[in-house]
C-alpha cells in the first residue's frame, strides 16, 4: 500500500511529533508540505524535515495529501479549520480543538456541513492504556463501574476516564476542588533544571457522577515528566479491577488472579534486533502489539502514528478514523466544567450539546 500522504501547518515542538513518525516509519507516512505563518521559517522547517515548505492552504490541497494535520494554538483553530473544509481537505486536529463551548459548537457545525474532522487524541492508544482497554473489552473486569485516573491533564484525562467507563454522551453531575501544594520541580520536555528546586504545584481534582458509574480526576501539573510523581490508574468492574500496573480477575469463581502488565522488548539480554516495543501482556496473555515493528519510537509516538494511520485510512474511504470531533468536543467540555466547578466550588451539571446527536 502506498504511504499515507499528510500535510502539515505549524511546526512548533508538537508539530515535530508528526514528522519524526515519518522519518522513520517513510512506508507509512510521507509529509507532502508545511504551512507556516512566517515564510522563513516555513522554509527552515521543511528543509529539516524533506518537504516543500507552501505560502498558503490552496497550495498544500494542491499537493494532493490525504490529510492534514493541525498543530498551531488552538485559538487560531476554528478560522483555519474553516478554510481547510472549504478546500474540501481531511484534517486531523491537535488536542484541543477549541477553548471555549461557543466555538466547539461552531466547529461542529462545519462538521455538520461534511468536514471530515477528527481529533489527534492520542491516549487512548498508548500501549499500556490500550492494554488496559482490551483487558476491559475481553470481560477482564466485568462492567465497570468506577475510573480515578490521574494520569494526563484536561481533557486527556477525561478522555481516558470515558473510555474506561465506556461513557458515551451521557450527562454528568461534576463537582472540583482546587488545591495548592511544594512539589520538586521535575524536568522541562528538553531536560532537568539546572539545580534543585521547588515549586507551587496545582492539584486538580473532580468527580462526575454519570449515575450507573463514576469517574474520578486527579492530577497535578508537575506531574507529567517528574519521575517522582507518579501516574495512577484504578479501574473497578463487578468482576475485578484494574490498578496501575495489576489486574485482578476472577474467571473461575473461587480462584482468584493478579495479573502484571509488562512489555515484551527486542534489543535485550542478547536480542540483536534493535531495542523496539513488541507487545503488551496482561499475565501470560498478549493484549496489546506493537503495529510498528522494530520502529525506534516511543509510547506516546506509537499513539499518534495509530491516530495518523487510522486517519490515513478514513481519507481513503477505508475506516472510521482514530477520534471523531464529537468525542474530543465532549472531553473539552467536561473537562471546561470541571474547571469550573474547581474555581466556584459549586456543582455543575453538564447538558446534552449538538454534537452529541
Amino acid at each position: 500500500m502506498a504511504p499515507i500522504r499528510f500535510g502539515l501547518v505549524g511546526g512548533g515542538w508538537r508539530a515535530e511529533f508528526f514528522t519524526r513518525i515519518a522519518r522513520e516509519l517513510p512506508e507509512r507516512f510521507q509529509l507532502v508540505g508545511v504551512v507556516q505563518r512566517d515564510p522563513a521559517k516555513a522554509a527552515a522547517f521543511g528543509a529539516q524535515w524533506g518537504a516543500p515548505a507552501f505560502a498558503s492552504y490552496a497550495e498544500l490541497a494542491a499537493a494532493g495529501p490525504d490529510f492534514v494535520v493541525l498543530s498551531v494554538k488552538a485559538e487560531a483553530h476554528l478560522a483555519i479549520l474553516t478554510e481547510l473544509h472549504r478546500l474540501g481537505l481531511a484534517v486531523l486536529c491537535e488536542t484541543p480543538a477549541a477553548l471555549d463551548l461557543e466555538t466547539m459548537i461552531a466547529i461542529w457545525r462545519l462538521v455538520e456541513q461534511g468536514f471530515r474532522l477528527h481529533i489527534a487524541e492520542q491516549y487512548l492508544f498508548q500501549p499500556l492504556h490500550a492494554a488496559r482497554l482490551q483487558v476491559i473489552a475481553n470481560g477482564g473486569l466485568g462492567r465497570v463501574s468506577l475510573a480515578r485516573v490521574s494520569a494526563a491533564h484536561g481533557y486527556h484525562g477525561v478522555s481516558l476516564m470515558r473510555q474506561f467507563l465506556g461513557i458515551g454522551f451521557e450527562e454528568a453531575v461534576i463537582r472540583g476542588k482546587l488545591f495548592e501544594a511544594r512539589a520538586l520541580e521535575g524536568p522541562n520536555r528538553f531536560s532537568w533544571p539546572d539545580s534543585e528546586r521547588f515549586v507551587t504545584t496545582k492539584q486538580t481534582l473532580g468527580e462526575f457522577d454519570f449515575g450507573d458509574r463514576l469517574g474520578l480526576f486527579d492530577f497535578t501539573d508537575v506531574q507529567y515528566r517528574s519521575p517522582v510523581h507518579s501516574h495512577r490508574v484504578v479501574i473497578r468492574g463487578d468482576r475485578g479491577e484494574i490498578a496501575d500496573l495489576e489486574a485482578r480477575v476472577m474467571p473461575v469463581y473461587g480462584q482468584p488472579l493478579t495479573k502484571i502488565f509488562t512489555r515484551s522488548e527486542s534489543g535485550r539480554y542478547g536480542n540483536l534486533f534493535g531495542y523496539a516495543l513488541e507487545a503488551m501482556l496482561c499475565g501470560d496473555e498478549v493484549v496489546w502489539t506493537m503495529p510498528y515493528p522494530n520502529a525506534r519510537l516511543m509510547d506516546d509516538e506509537i499513539a499518534i502514528a495509530v491516530a495518523m494511520e487510522r486517519m490515513g485510512a478514513l481519507a481513503r474511504g477505508r475506516g472510521e478514523g482514530p477520534y471523531p470531533y464529537a468525542e474530543g468536543a465532549q472531553d473539552q467540555y467536561l473537562s471546561l466544567l470541571m474547571h469550573e466547578a474547581a474555581r466556584s466550588g459549586e456543582t455543575v451539571r453538564s447538558s446534552r450539546q449538538p454534537w452529541a446527536g
